[in-house]
């Protein structure tokens, strides 16, 4: 008899309807997320305060900062199981989540001690004043512990998506993202200050490692664990420590601009920047999340060496993330001055131009990520490693110039870390190119088209954004579902050619007809 989560139930044919249904997953947990952050945010601002707010979205990053610490075990975990699912050895499966507790425990003690250390000089590093330096150091500790939660609750997750099952959480961890949302506004209006929201989020995580461990036992009857060999725990904490690695280029590419605006400016800044880049964040990481669920299904082709259809897929992804990326953008040119305002006040939207920059930094990072993520899947992280970190560095240290040299506020953050991220989107497709066999000079000639395309619409957008204004929720959301009408099918014609339309098109409709018949497409 085969066993659910084995390799017997992952025919080429069901690959379809699980990356479908993957993705329809991760679209209701973010859009938990959407709904619970639009509500939770203003919350935190008017209970918190815009300094103590500015606080808390710094202090998120800088332990973000030492999560590569925790060894990355969880996350070598899921890329292993979705390398693997082709194979029926569950013994080995069950020795990987032994090997993934090993980790853990080896890294817990630096990842303790360097925690107390972010903790103890939070206070310092931002400057904030006395009566802040306590809850400050609270915050970041409970945010400390969950992090060390995190590295341990969150193994069945791993299993669960590696085995590209990530599905059968649906609604659950949807439920658990208003669940955590409530325990923050109770935090706030109880008036627990910093500690009180660290330590609501704290409890959110362990709350959803518990569900998952539940939803993993019911769909994975081989989960267990078994304790690996000397030579099994090598080899996983030889993987690890280049995923951990990666966690730390992705905590400087992705995280660094709150921290360098909050220690080279202020962080009532940090506080504009963050609420400004709500939407544009939100939405270009829905669309990174929409793809993200089709990414342990190609893993699975990765390991199975079928590269001429790994490059179709990957050449999908693509082009999917560029169409809806492309879309909110010109969107989010358009409207967010009047969402930032009826949410929570005109007076925390930095600009147009502002807007702009942040813009192309969320679309550029969600399409950088699809590469990072195609890297992952061969288990061959080293060079991405190597050259993010350059990377990144490049990115902080031109950032610094704009906001330190030339005073240039929100702008200069974002053109530093546009021209040093730059660098990530030569040499990921290159390395992508090169597993794939499909050549850079190929990819970048695809990629001219849509590029000018982009370009236009958002110029347009930004031109057309200081007379686009609207005064009721009502009507923000009548002009942006008109918005979406309109550009979204001149981006599609005009942006990509005929082959990748129809190649959209037929995969919509497998996907479509995969979901209504609920069998394998």
């Amino acid at each position: 008899m085969r066993e659910r989560g084995t390799s017997g139930g992952h025919a080429a044919g069901d690959l379809t309807r699980r990356a479908s249904l993957n993705a329809v997953a991760s679209a209701t947990d973010y859009a938990a997320r959407l709904v619970v952050g639009f509500v939770v945010n203003p919350i935190l601002v008017t209970g918190l305060g815009s300094l103590a707010y500015g606080v808390w979205q710094v202090i998120g990053r800088l332990v973000g900062y030492i999560s590569p610490a925790s060894g990355r075990p969880t996350q070598t975990l899921k890329w292993t199981i979705a390398n693997r699912q082709a194979s029926a050895d569950v013994e080995e499966k069950r020795r990987q989540v032994g090997s993934a507790i090993v980790v853990a425990v080896i890294f817990l003690p630096i990842l303790v001690t360097l925690g107390l250390v972010v903790s103890w000089f939070a206070p310092a590093w931002l400057r904030s004043p006395v009566e802040l330096v306590w809850p400050i150091r609270i915050a970041t500790f409970l945010l400390v512990v969950n992090l060390v939660a995190l590295n341990f609750v969150s193994i069945p997750r791993s299993v669960l998506e590696g085995e590209n099952l990530g599905y059968k959480r649906m609604g659950l961890s949807a439920l658990l993202v208003f669940v955590g949302g409530g325990l923050m506004i109770a935090a706030v209006k109880l008036g627990a200050g910093l500690p009180g929201v660290a330590a609501a989020t704290t409890a959110a995580t362990i709350l959803t490692g518990l569900t998952f461990l539940f939803v993993v036992r019911a769909y994975v009857p081989w989960f267990a664990v078994r304790w690996p060999s000397r030579a099994e725990a090598r080899a996983f904490l030889s993987l690890s420590w280049w995923f951990l690695g990666w966690r730390l280029v992705m905590q400087l590419l992705r995280a660094s601009d709150v921290v360098v605006l909050g220690v080279a400016d202020s962080p009532e800044l940090v506080t504009v920047y963050a609420l400004t880049r709500y939407v544009p964040e939100t939405l270009i990481t829905f669309v990174g999340m929409l793809v993200f669920g089709v990414a342990p299904g190609l893993g699975g082709l990765i390991g199975a060496g079928k590269l001429k259809k790994s490059a179709d897929v990957r050449a999908e992804m693509m082009a999917f993330t560029w169409l809806l990326a492309t879309v909110a953008g010109v969107g989010i040119l358009l409207w967010n001055r009047s969402f930032v305002g009826l949410w929570v006040g005109p007076e925390f939207y930095a600009g147009d131009l502002e807007n702009l920059m942040i813009v192309l930094l969320s679309v550029q990072f969600v399409l950088l990520r699809n590469d990072a993520n195609i890297i992952d899947l061969t288990l061959d992280l080293k060079s991405k490693v190597i050259v993010g970190g350059i990377a990144s560095l490049l990115a902080i240290g031109l950032a610094l110039a704009g906001l330190l040299l030339f005073d240039a506020g929100i702008v200069g953050l974002c053109v530093g870390f546009l021209a040093g991220r730059a660098v990530l989107g030569l040499a990921y497709p290159k390395m992508v190119g090169e597993t794939l066999a499909t050549p850079l000079g190929g990819q970048l000639l695809a990629s001219v088209r849509p590029t000018l395309v982009a370009c236009l619409l958002f110029v347009a957008a930004l031109l057309l954004a200081p007379r686009a204004a609207v005064a009721s929720w009502a009507a923000l959301v009548a002009v942006s579902g008109l918005t979406v009408l309109i550009v979204g099918p001149l981006a599609f014609y005009a942006g990509l050619s005929r082959g990748a339309r129809l190649r959209l098109a037929e995969r919509t409709s497998r996907v479509i007809e995969s979901l209504r018949s609920g069998r394998p497409s």
